[in-house]
């Protein structure tokens, strides 16, 4: 068993041909693993909100127990006077006053004659050897002028023995005394601390640590960074050489991590966010690291950290979230190209988001966990050792960082990996719907297809009630439960933590002014005469007897506690209410929690990380709901105005993921069928006929009925579907008007009998999109050439035909070519164009027209004008020419994987729109959007020279040994075939771009196959044969400048071509590249009419 916890190649029982298999351990620690993963990426949103009110919950509990302050030793914890200052009250005594004390802030006094009263608070001491100062131990300045004076009584001296210090200063003397007496050492302690109980660590003695004296806020930027600077120069001058040497390495290879993490990330597939989100689970498990370690009582501070941390990420690195990173992006990748019919052995969806997690931890989770363990293991060795120099303290706290990372990486890490998949699932939907849009498909069929190209698929999406998001099923009635939830358990969350604030420790000192409370809970001022009334006493029978004029300001109480003064700027204070009580209970309640409250979001860390998590939020909450909102259909507004249709609607046949509709199958509840002919079966007139199609109820209408309304022009028979909101019924009804049409009845009446077959098929993709007055559908037998091997892969070639024998000679051309090495294909262009035609009145118009088009100005009009219309369609280049009045524009552009004719029209409509209506040319006729210059479906000499689609150029090598052996031939005889036929025959003829055998054959049979046009091979088969003896062997050579090919809209939305497509690998829009797809289709194309060019000839 201890095997299993060393890697699986170390181990003496290492089965290579099984690699995979699990340890003991392994088996014992997987399944714990996922299902903590499991509920975690289930409920993403809710880990990672958990998570970070955790620790944003951690982080105001550090800045509460001071972590953050300066240690008393360093230069920018100085006394910040002006905060003593605050609360104190000035007093005059004089002649004007009639020698009684009067408030008054603006009295004029002399320097020497104004003094401070200050008081010196010390809590009780009861239970411990240390006692407080008296007058003789305080340490005051040299030739100080201070004077002890009488203490005033402690108002809640029945229930606090704190012991309490005043003293006179002048007041010039008083910033000087602050600074002196921030530390006292506590009388008691000097003998016992000085003893050495021998261990390593020398004993540190505890000192009186003044409490609101220390300078730790920063009122703006520059002070924040001029203490921070003067604290680095302390740090600096007390450093050796080496050890500065030695922290700049180590700071510089934590950033060379950092930045090996973000390529990491970006090598598979995110340039930012996955990488970001890496540190923040770092620097979470780093902050609850922290609290841990300081809640058992082991002492940190910033100097320690900041010399550790360094180290530490070099070397546990973050080698664990890139392994599960890679593991589920593979998992995910490996999913979806596997498709996703397949179901497993309990009839359930494939694979989701989730199951690739779970498969990802399935197979590297234990691997991450033992890593995790060996490493806290020589840590905890760390912490448990003797090593002084604060070794100790570091390793503890290391340990349980790696506890709270290895923790958060199956929780927080892995739910941003399941909504980082979700939201590239929704950006693949968003983008394949736009591109259909942009194409020309209607946005109903795009929505199909984009949810039906999805990974995972949502078998859902169909249903109205139910709709999956993140693998789990939700009801439309769970949205508004789920957000009442959210708010109440928000209100929750901070209800409760305002009302605990007055009840938590005290703070030392305020880290933020809170000068913004004096208009919520502005505490009263404070009582002179409560304070130091003895002292002020004293201070009057002075001035009275010297007949002298005198100034005081008394300060509130210098309050101190008694600690380590390393542990000053992290130990917590005990509760001291005693000033507080003095405006009454209430108001210390009230003005602690709304300064607590203040104070938590005045932080900058805190602050910006508010904002921060709500910019975060509202673009998650944007695509998340969005999510949900493309899975439910709208319903149209016949749906929604009659329940009749509704009912009508759901017996409709819902496709199924490959495209055809299920066979009808016995539901639950029988859906609403339609009514009866009439009582006692008789039909219904025509007049009752035509009433229910007026209110909407045709669908209750039986078929005969209405194919005699059809018939009658009562229902036009192109809105069918419409009107029956079920698409195959309508093709059943629609094949029986055709064949009861009077007009041609003669020869269509067997129609409606026939066995063109209509059932089982997914019109939804048809209608609006490929095809309208639908009857049926043909099946075309399909056949597959090859394997052939191009630019080093293997495809199977599909190939729609009913030409005999053509696949057999193409597989026999694709086994000459493998023989050589395969064929090989070079992309030279790519742009499909649109020639519209212009009209002027006059020739000098028209002429001044293509000047300024054929202008840099012109073409950067027409090009950002052009652009503009779409996210794909990009203008390359515009060619003119003239004729009479009229001129011809040639627009070339890229389409990504659409073959993109109507992006292009809509983007020439709008740039023709642009040019007449702000380029001067407002004289301008629009005569057709194409006007023939493309040219499209003609054969014509400007695609045989610039191009039309993808020119592509595929060339192959064969061994004279396999000319002879499979084409039965030798490479002289194919040389000279090849010139005599396809050059001069060819030309004979008078052909254009059809120097080529038979390019038409393969190209129509692999469009029909793969859902193109099939009238574009017109300029598609474009192509021009070369052969030629290449050192004994045949090289062969086909150049096609026109193939007009895409992997998006038009017949590619139909599932059989798409599933063509798939089994090419280029369905759909690159993932990555737009354009990619259809390119590499081209060149596929080209590759087969190579195979077939070859076998012919």
């Amino acid at each position: 068993m201890l095997g299993s916890l060393i890697p699986t190649r170390w181990r003496r029982n290492y089965d290579i041909t099984n690699p995979d298999k699990p340890g003991f351990y392994n088996r014992q620690v997987t399944p714990y693993l996922q299902a903590v993963t499991h509920q975690a990426c289930t409920h993403p949103i809710h880990t990672i909100a958990f998570v970070a009110i955790l620790g944003s919950a951690f982080y105001v509990n550090l800045i509460e127990a001071g972590f953050f302050r300066p240690s008393p030793a360093t230069a920018a914890n100085k006394v910040d006077f002006s905060a003593l200052s605050a609360g104190s009250r000035r007093l005059y005594l004089g002649e004007e006053t009639a020698w009684k004390w009067q408030m008054h802030e603006n009295a004029a006094a002399k320097s020497e004659d104004h003094l401070s009263l200050v008081t010196l608070a010390f809590p009780d001491t009861n239970g411990s050897p240390l006692k407080a100062p008296t007058a003789e131990n305080l340490p005051l300045p040299q030739d100080s002028s201070a004077e002890l004076l009488p203490s005033s009584a402690n108002i809640l001296s029945p229930i606090s023995a704190d012991t309490t210090l005043t003293l006179s200063i002048p007041h010039g003397e008083t910033a000087q005394f602050f600074e002196t007496v921030k530390e006292i050492p506590a009388s008691g302690s000097g003998i016992a601390s000085q003893e050495d109980d021998g261990s390593d660590d020398e004993q540190e003695q505890k000192k009186w640590i003044m409490k609101n004296g220390r300078d730790t806020r920063s009122d703006s930027i520059i002070d924040w960074a001029r203490n921070s600077w003067t604290a680095f120069l302390d740090l600096i001058k007390n450093a050796e050489t080496l050890d500065i040497i030695i922290m700049s390495l180590g700071y510089f290879a934590m950033y060379l991590t950092f930045i090996s993490l973000f390529l990491s990330m970006r090598r598979m597939g995110s340039n930012f966010w996955l990488g970001t989100t890496v540190l923040f689970s770092s620097a979470f498990a780093f902050l609850f690291g922290i609290v841990v370690t300081m809640k058992l009582g082991v002492p940190e501070n910033v100097v320690l950290l900041s010399e550790g941390v360094p180290f530490l990420v070099v070397t546990v690195g973050f080698e664990k979230p890139i392994v599960l990173t890679q593991a589920v992006l593979s998992a995910a990748l490996e999913a979806k190209q596997n498709g996703n019919g397949n179901n497993n052995g309990n009839g359930e969806a494939s694979l989701t988001i989730q199951n690739a997690v779970q498969i990802a931890v399935r197979e590297r989770g234990f691997e991450i966990v033992r890593d995790y363990l060996i490493e806290i293991f020589i840590l905890v060795v760390g912490a448990a050792s003797g090593i002084q120099g604060g070794l100790r303290q570091f390793c503890f706290l290391a340990a349980w960082t790696l506890f709270f990372d290895c923790l958060l990486l199956f929780t927080f890490y892995t739910s941003i990996l399941t909504i980082k998949l979700e939201i590239n699932r929704i950006k693949r939907h968003v983008a394949l719907r736009k591109a259909l849009e942009e194409d020309g498909v209607s946005r109903r069929v795009a929505e199909n297809v984009a949810a039906s190209n999805e990974w995972p698929k949502d078998e859902s999406f169909q249903s109205s009630e139910t709709y999956s998001i993140f693998g789990r099923k939700v009801r439309d009635s769970s949205i508004p439960r789920f957000k009442v939830l959210m708010v109440l358990g928000f209100v929750l969350i901070n209800v409760l933590n305002l009302c605990t604030m007055p009840f938590r420790s005290g703070r030392d000192g305020s880290l933020v002014t809170t000068a913004g409370l004096s208009s919520v809970a502005t505490p009263p001022p404070m009582d002179p005469f409560k304070v130091a009334s003895n002292g002020l006493d004293v201070i009057y029978q002075q001035a009275k007897q010297s007949q002298q004029p005198i100034s005081v300001t008394v300060f509130s109480p210098i309050k101190y506690e008694l600690q380590y003064p390393s542990m000053a700027s992290v130990a917590q204070d005990s509760s001291d209410w005693s000033l507080d009580y003095r405006a009454g209970v209430f108001s210390a309640f009230g003005g602690r929690v709304v300064e607590s409250l203040l104070k938590s979001f005045e932080d900058p860390v805190l602050s910006k990380w508010v904002i921060t998590a709500l910019a975060l939020s509202l673009v998650l909450n944007g695509y998340l709901f969005n999510a949900a909102r493309w899975s439910i259909k709208e319903p149209s507004q016949e749906q929604a105005g009659a329940s009749a249709q509704q009912s009508v609607s759901s017996h409709a046949k819902k496709p199924s993921a490959n495209g055809h509709a299920l066979p009808p199958s016995q539901p639950e509840n029988e859906p609403e069928a339609p009514l009866p002919p009439g009582p006692d079966g008789v039909s219904r007139s025509r007049e009752e006929c035509e009433a229910l199609v007026k209110e909407k109820k045709a669908p209750l209408l039986s078929d005969e009925e209405l194919i005699d309304l059809t018939l009658r022009g009562k229902i036009p028979g192109y809105a069918l579907e419409k009107t029956l909101e079920d698409k195959t019924r309508a093709v059943k009804v629609r094949r029986g008007v055709v064949s009861r049409t009077a007009g041609t009845s003669d020869i269509t009446n067997k129609l409606e009998k026939s066995k063109l077959p209509y059932e089982h098929f997914d019109y939804d993709r048809v209608f609006g999109a490929c095809c309208e007055n639908v009857i049926g559908y043909m099946p075309l037998p399909l056949g597959v050439a090859g394997p052939l091997t191009i630019d080093g892969r293997s495809y199977f070639l599909p190939m729609a035909t009913t030409e005999g024998v053509l696949v057999a000679s193409i597989s026999r051309g694709c086994k000459a070519i493998n023989a050589g090495g395969g064929a090989v294909t070079v992309l030279t262009g790519d742009g499909m164009t649109r020639g519209p035609c212009i009209g002027f009145q006059t020739l000098a118009r028209a002429a001044e027209a293509k000047i300024w088009l054929d202008s840099s100005a012109g073409q950067k009009v027409m090009k950002d004008a052009f652009n503009s219309t779409s996210r794909f369609a990009r203008l390359q280049q515009m060619k003119t020419s003239i004729a009479g009045t009229y001129v011809y524009v040639r627009f070339k552009t890229t389409t990504g994987d659409a073959m993109g004719m109507n992006m292009i029209s809509k983007g020439v409509e709008h740039a023709l729109g642009v040019m007449s209506k702000e380029a001067g040319f407002e004289d301008m006729a629009i005569i057709s959007v194409s006007g023939n210059f493309c040219i499209d479906k003609k054969p014509a000499a400007i695609n045989w020279i610039d191009g039309r689609g993808k020119s592509v150029v595929a060339e192959a090598i064969i061994p004279a040994e396999t000319v002879k052996n499979v084409l039965k031939s030798d490479v002289n005889a194919l040389v000279e075939l090849n010139m005599s036929k396809n050059f001069i025959g060819s030309a004979m003829a008078g052909s254009i771009g059809g120097f080529n055998a038979h390019a038409a054959n393969m190209v129509t049979a692999m469009f029909l196959a793969t859902g193109q046009d099939p009238a574009q091979n017109v300029e598609s088969s474009n192509c021009i044969t070369v052969m030629k003896n290449l050192n004994g062997n045949l090289q062969i050579s086909v150049s096609m400048p026109s193939i007009e090919v895409g992997t998006i809209g038009g017949g590619t939305i139909l599932e059989p071509q798409a599933a063509m497509l798939d089994m090419l690998g280029v369905r759909g829009a690159h993932a990555t590249t737009p354009g990619d797809n259809a390119r590499q289709l081209a060149k596929i194309i080209a590759a087969c009419v190579l195979a077939g060019e070859l076998s012919l000839c």
